[in-house]
């Protein structure tokens, strides 16, 4: 009889095997041969395990807004570890994770004030889409079950953000598990009448928007449940919401009838100088996603943001039912609560927020210096997030070779010795909300320096 018994994990793997991590978002073959192996980091500074400092120009994946290890937040997930390490929210708790609600609705625009806990930003999209469609129920409007995204969007990778995102790569290999009943309305990238935009484009916004209306109107709005942007895109390359055009999407949601829910999971928590985009625009969703900078990306966390009557429109009939029925093992981890109080904590009392605008201007000016470089052809920034977009014409052949943004990308990363990131064509960065003017004077000049040695 042949043994089942498998070998020790440990058996054929050497003390720095690369080969079992399946990666995310990365090209295994190429990284594992040429690995970017960052081993430390502190406040706007990464580490490499050959030794080398090199500046966050990216503040992580988009989260670390108050710069890396924090000591603050540090000592209070030590400290919460070893108090209490886990307790589940279903039909339990435990007092941080109503502490930090609480604190974290504070911070809330109009009458939003509830919020439900996840581990990530997928995972509040897809919450929130739940959320709307049992709220119609609840008021009685059954029907109401389509979800309207956008074009070129990005909501996370569970088969729900990964339907409403607009990005067809990402899509095309799981089209078999996709959402039924989702439409997308027409993204807001215009280079040929907004290139070089400093904030806030200024052409076309109430156009695109009005695409939002003939959608509903194509499908009956007593179908239609609700409408999922991003105030600002940022996975596919800070795609800034020309003017007009959020404050019309929110005229025509009022009109039909239709929830309209900002995916703040980029923008929120300092990114545009408030904790909302919502605030910046000047534009009340009915819900907010969030996570990333909601504890500067120390230990995962989501949230979903709803405003008053659409929680009370779930607390009908007996009150021995259960009024959701949805949630995570991890809701309202009592390390990523215990992170998020801290984090709040530290972003009043070291006025990162206030420092997120002061910079905003900084950085702007900075970014726009490179027009004209080798091979951009748009320079676009709101806020604490920027995007250079590189003209792809070349001669080359991805994926059997680098694009000329992956070029730049690796050049910053090797030869500069800055973190950031890209996206397509897109070079992105979004730095922590510490971030003074000689970091983004280094960031730039050293982008303009692969931008001019990259053919």
């Amino acid at each position: 009889m042949t043994s089942a018994v498998k070998p020790a994990p440990a058996a054929g793997l050497k003390p720095n095997d690369l080969e079992a991590h399946f990666m995310p978002y990365t090209p295994q073959r190429s990284f594992k041969k040429k690995p970017r192996m960052l081993t430390g980091a502190k406040g706007m500074y990464y580490y490499s395990d050959d030794g080398r400092e090199l500046i966050d120009a990216s503040a992580g994946l988009w989260c670390v807004n108050a710069g890396h290890n924090h000591p603050k937040i540090v000592e209070a997930i030590r400290k919460q570890a070893g108090e209490l390490d886990y307790a589940p929210n279903f039909a339990f708790a435990h007092p941080l994770a109503f502490q930090a609600a609480s604190r974290l609705v504070a911070e809330m625009p109009g009458d939003i004030d509830h919020v439900f806990f996840s581990n990530s930003g997928s995972e509040s999209v897809d919450t929130a889409v739940k959320i709307a469609m049992a709220y119609w129920r609840m008021r009685g409007k059954a029907s109401k079950t389509k979800i309207i995204a956008r074009e070129r969007a990005y909501h996370g990778v569970n088969i729900c953000g990964t339907t409403l995102g607009g990005i067809p790569a990402n899509r095309k290999v799981f089209a078999g598990a996709m959402m039924p009943n989702v439409d997308w309305i027409c993204h807001t990238h215009d280079i040929a009448s907004n290139a070089y935009s400093k904030g806030l484009p200024e052409n076309r916004g109430i156009e695109f928007a009005n695409n939002l209306e003939a959608v509903i109107q194509l499908h009956d709005a007593d179908n239609v449940a609700a409408v999922i942007v991003e105030p600002v895109a940022g996975s596919t390359g800070v795609l800034v919401p020309p003017k007009g055009y959020l404050e019309r999407l929110r005229q025509i949601c009022d009109k039909y009838d239709v929830l309209l829910i900002f995916d703040e999971v980029i923008t929120g928590w300092g990114r545009l100088g408030k904790a909302t985009a919502a605030e910046t625009f000047n534009v009340l969703p009915d819900m907010i996603t969030s996570a990333k900078g909601i504890n500067s990306g120390t230990v995962p966390m989501g949230a979903t943001f709803c405003r008053k009557n659409i929680y009370d429109a779930f607390m009908q009939g007996g009150e021995f039912g259960v009024e959701f029925l949805h949630g995570y093992t991890y809701s309202g981890h009592p390390l990523a609560c215990a992170a998020a109080i801290a984090t709040q904590e530290v972003y009043k009392e070291e006025g990162l927020f206030e420092n997120s605008v002061k910079m905003a201007k900084v950085w702007e000016d900075a970014l726009h210096s490179l027009k004209g470089a080798a091979n951009v052809i748009d320079v676009r920034n709101i806020g604490l997030m920027g995007a250079v977009e590189i003209d792809p014409g070349t001669t080359r052949k991805p994926p059997e070779e680098m694009s000329r943004a992956w070029e730049i990308f690796d050049k910053m990363y090797w030869e500069h010795n800055v973190v950031c990131r890209f996206t397509g064509n897109v070079i992105a960065m979004s730095p922590p909300l510490i971030v003074k003017e000689d970091h983004i004077e280094q960031i730039v000049t050293k982008l303009r320096k692969a931008l001019e040695s990259t053919k």
